[in-house]
């Protein structure tokens, strides 16, 4: 049986949010928005409000970034759903994701059951309905470039319309809050009036050079925090290249794999255990079960393997690395 202080000490490296440039613009942006909607609210004024765009590729940390976002907040917001006033509230975008769906799912994060097949207009006025019961301050739509996918330009302009509908309630304006891919872009910029009201926030790819000392700074943080060591051959620059390659220079990727080697240090070593390359090659293993030649900690031409490809036995070009 695995020692609970162990489990303990990896649930606290797991639980450390390691804030970028971009969080600090969404958390600026966030305590704007609410420090105006309370001002508002305390002198009665019923203005339209403005809301916040995040994107980012997949794995770049933008769910995280998000939770750490209510985190932070808790204090000053209602965040549990599960109560009558809920200030907060977050749910993915369905598939298909249609205005009609959209709607519906959102009644339920609200937690008002949809009864009857009613047009998508009705279904709207019920979630602002719901909104306003249940004071909610901010909407937050998740994977929201699906949005726009599949659509054509009239039923993208009905999304931007309802979206735009949601922050220029006069009864119960609603900040709305969206995280997606790049695709994102394309419905926000769709309509002039839907950009303006909407906080732009990107989450940047790691550059491997530029990144290099942040990177190892991080390392050492989790290290620390997990109470274990580092080898000393590790806080080279080629090693934050290695596992920069191997998250597909995406911070949010790069995090997982950081904090799963220093579990995996404990798991094998106890508190005091090193961290060292093999830990990270171990964890790329795990996640890939690509062999050593095509593991990024390992192979020699690192830069030339898909991070992204599990299962993986050979080059991309499908040249043999052996």
């Amino acid at each position: 049986m695995r020692d609970p202080k162990i489990r303990q000490i990896i649930q606290n490296v797991r639980a450390a949010y390691a804030p970028t440039p971009a969080y600090k613009k969404l958390e600026e942006h966030f305590q704007s928005l609410l420090e105006q909607r309370r001002a508002d609210m305390a002198d009665g004024v019923r203005s339209n409000v403005r809301g916040i765009v995040l994107v980012g590729q997949s794995g770049s940390g933008k769910t995280t970034a998000i939770r750490e976002l209510v985190r932070q907040n808790a204090h000053l917001l209602a965040t549990d759903a599960d109560k009558e006033h809920c200030e907060f509230i977050s749910l993915q975008v369905p598939s298909p994701a249609t205005m009609k769906f959209v709607g519906s799912a959102t009644l339920r994060a609200l937690g008002y059951p949809l009864s009857g097949d009613k047009q998508g207009s009705v279904i709207w006025d019920q979630v602002k309905v719901q909104l306003k019961l249940r004071r909610t301050l901010f909407l937050h739509l998740d994977e929201a470039q699906d949005l726009a996918r599949y659509q054509t330009d009239k039923e993208r302009q009905s999304v931007v319309n309802t979206l735009k509908s949601l922050m220029e309630n006069s009864h119960w304006p609603t900040g709305v809050i969206l995280t997606g891919m790049p695709d994102l872009k394309r419905i926000v910029n769709q309509d002039p009036q839907l950009a303006r009201r909407l906080f732009p926030v990107e989450i940047d790819r790691l550059h491997a050079v530029k990144h290099v000392a942040p990177v190892l700074d991080l390392i050492k943080n989790y290290a620390r925090r997990g109470q274990i060591k580092v080898s000393d051959g590790l806080l080279t620059e080629q090693f934050a290249q290695r596992l920069m390659h191997a998250a597909d220079y995406e911070f949010g990727l790069m995090v997982e794999i950081a904090v799963q080697a220093v579990a995996k240090a404990l798991l094998q070593g106890g508190v005091g255990a090193t961290l060292a390359h093999r830990c990270f090659a171990d964890v790329y293993h795990d996640r890939s079960a690509a062999v050593d030649a095509l593991n990024p900690f390992l192979a020699a031409d690192f830069v030339r393997i898909n991070p992204r490809s599990i299962f993986d036995r050979r080059y991309d070009d499908d040249e043999d690395p052996q």
